[in-house]
């Protein structure tokens, strides 16, 4: 089983890049989960908990954006990325969704890396990880953590999806979108 692919160093800033197509591809990914961090910034604003995702075609087109919803719809389910997967399967379809990539602020949790797996997204680019999540919550957790990694998830699956992250270009900024949230 699994074959996942995990592509953790893909674009990242730890290295020169050597290929101008490497250096393009790398830009592309930071300029996608740097408004997915707006986005969860835009979320907290709304009095949601600060995540955000969007779904980006395989052309670069921007599908899809989404805010975590779960507080202010009441909705357990509402994180940003399943709530992204449950629109997206009704507005696009199965094989087109097979070519995109969802760029999201964390680490997708164990729910919604089973969403993207049943929506078909071909790839997931993440920005912070669930380890750094559970470092800015700390002492002010609510639920106790569910501590099964997107990588975990996938690698129990025989379908093939990417997965980028953490990226470092961007890690500080989405940690920082958390600044106080938690504490307060």
């Amino acid at each position: 089983m699994g074959d996942s692919r995990s592509d953790q160093g893909e674009s990242t800033d730890e290295s020169p890049h050597e290929n101008p197509q490497t250096d393009r591809i790398a830009d592309e990914h930071e300029k996608h989960l740097l408004r997915a961090i707006e986005l969860s910034r835009m979320a907290r604003g709304h009095g949601n908990t600060p995540f955000g995702s969007l779904l980006v075609d395989a052309g670069g087109a921007v599908r899809l954006e989404q805010e975590n919803v779960e507080i202010t719809e009441r909705d357990c389910t509402g994180h940003a990325e399943t709530a992204l997967i449950r629109a997206a399967g009704k507005r696009i379809d199965r094989g087109t969704l097979a070519g995109c990539t969802l760029y999201t602020s964390c680490e997708p949790c164990a729910m919604c890396a089973t969403a993207i797996y049943w929506g078909n997204v071909g790839r997931v680019a993440f920005a912070m990880s669930a380890a750094d999540l559970g470092e800015v919550i700390g002492a002010a957790r609510v639920d106790p953590p569910l501590t099964l990694g997107i990588r975990e998830v996938f690698s129990r699956t025989e379908k093939r999806i990417v997965v980028i992250g953490p990226v470092e270009a961007v890690r500080r900024a989405a940690i920082e979108a958390h600044a106080g949230f938690w504490s307060g």
